[in-house]
């Protein structure tokens, strides 16, 4: 893998000029997906990740790698580079840390953003697909959820990611930017590529529900601890809409095409169907043929009883629609992804 020279080398693909994308946060688990979908589809890709939450093993290799913090995105997003766009997934995503820590998140969610904004701004870079989140809505006020809904998040790592949606609108307005805003919910699964090592989560600590799941039941742990089953749901657990990372990494490549100069958009992904933290585990159960002892908890404070989206829009504008909208696909997914799970860094 090639570091980072400033050089700029015209491309071809096919007799089309390849485009040239910085991804930030392409070591992760998302961004990584999006990047092999870029390469996969003919672009040049350079990968900015300072490998505090991203693993160098997820990289693509045919990918430009530059090991730095997204607040020294100048130094890689100059005018003479030659970059047509940026797809930014470098930021915090731990909602109980944020809490703990909001200075954190401020640092590295906002102040970095705007670096990177500002960056692209002076190089004059006017495309940008920014990986938001379905927190910006915090508890809410209807269902399903769109984009049109109360932004009342109710912790700072939705706060932040707010704060860079709103960001974004002002630079679009003042400064003719190109920017689509994804805002996701629960994403899971792997992407298994026929040709390749397969990309998934490798959170560590991991919180979400799916792998922590899966690691039960493949023995890696002892129970799985669910929060509360008392909400105002059929079954008494939270419920959730849940995508799949690949659908997901596919709307990116959706969305950088309908960028359009001065406007901010801003899609809702998900399913639009809910699950419960039951069924997630039930489903665990029937895709492993594995025991999932599971341990009941309190409720956590700020846990909405329910959160599915409304992904209408992105289906209208974008085109997009899932193409794994099972649970049990996704679940799939992840088990087979599991053995990798180890390949640290």
């Amino acid at each position: 893998m090639a570091e980072y020279d400033g050089m700029q080398v015209e491309s071809f693909h096919e007799g089309i000029p390849i485009v040239k994308l910085l991804v930030t946060g392409g070591a992760g688990y998302i961004g990584s997906v999006v990047t092999r979908l870029l390469i996969d589809a003919g672009h040049e890709v350079v990968v900015l990740d300072d490998l505090r939450t991203g693993h160098r093993v997820a990289l693509a290799p045919e990918a430009t790698f530059v090991q730095a913090s997204v607040h020294q995105a100048g130094d890689v997003l100059t005018a003479d580079a030659g970059f047509d766009a940026v797809l930014h997934f470098a930021a915090l995503i731990a909602a109980g840390e944020s809490v703990a820590h909001p200075e954190r998140y401020w640092h590295n969610n906002v102040v970095g953003s705007l670096a990177l904004i500002d960056a692209a701004r002076a190089a004059g870079v006017r495309r940008f697909v920014f990986s938001s989140t379905a927190a910006v809505y915090g508890d809410p006020t209807e269902l399903p959820i769109t984009e049109r809904a109360v932004k009342a998040p109710t912790n700072p790592y939705g706060a932040t990611k707010l704060a860079v949606d709103m960001a974004l609108t002002g630079e679009a307005t003042a400064h003719g930017l190109a920017a689509v805003s994804l805002r996701y919910f629960n994403v899971a699964g792997a992407y298994l590529r026929a040709d390749g090592p397969p990309l998934g989560e490798r959170h560590d600590p991991e919180s979400h529900l799916i792998p922590i799941a899966l690691e039960v039941a493949a023995g890696r742990r002892d129970k799985l601890q669910l929060f509360g089953d008392d909400y105002p749901t059929p079954d008494g657990t939270c419920v959730r809409d849940y995508i799949h990372v690949e659908d997901l990494a596919r709307a990116h490549l959706l969305a950088l095409d309908a960028a359009t100069a001065g406007e901010h958009r801003i899609y809702n992904l998900g399913n639009g169907n809910g699950f419960s933290n039951r069924e997630v585990v039930e489903v665990v159960r029937s895709v492993t043929g594995r025991p999932v002892p599971v341990e009941m908890s309190p409720r956590r404070a700020g846990d909405p009883a329910t959160l599915v989206a409304s992904a209408r829009l992105a289906h209208d504008e974008l085109g997009w629609r899932p193409a794994k909208p099972t649970l049990a696909e996704m679940v799939a997914d992840a088990w087979a992804f599991l053995p990798h799970r180890r390949e640290q860094r």
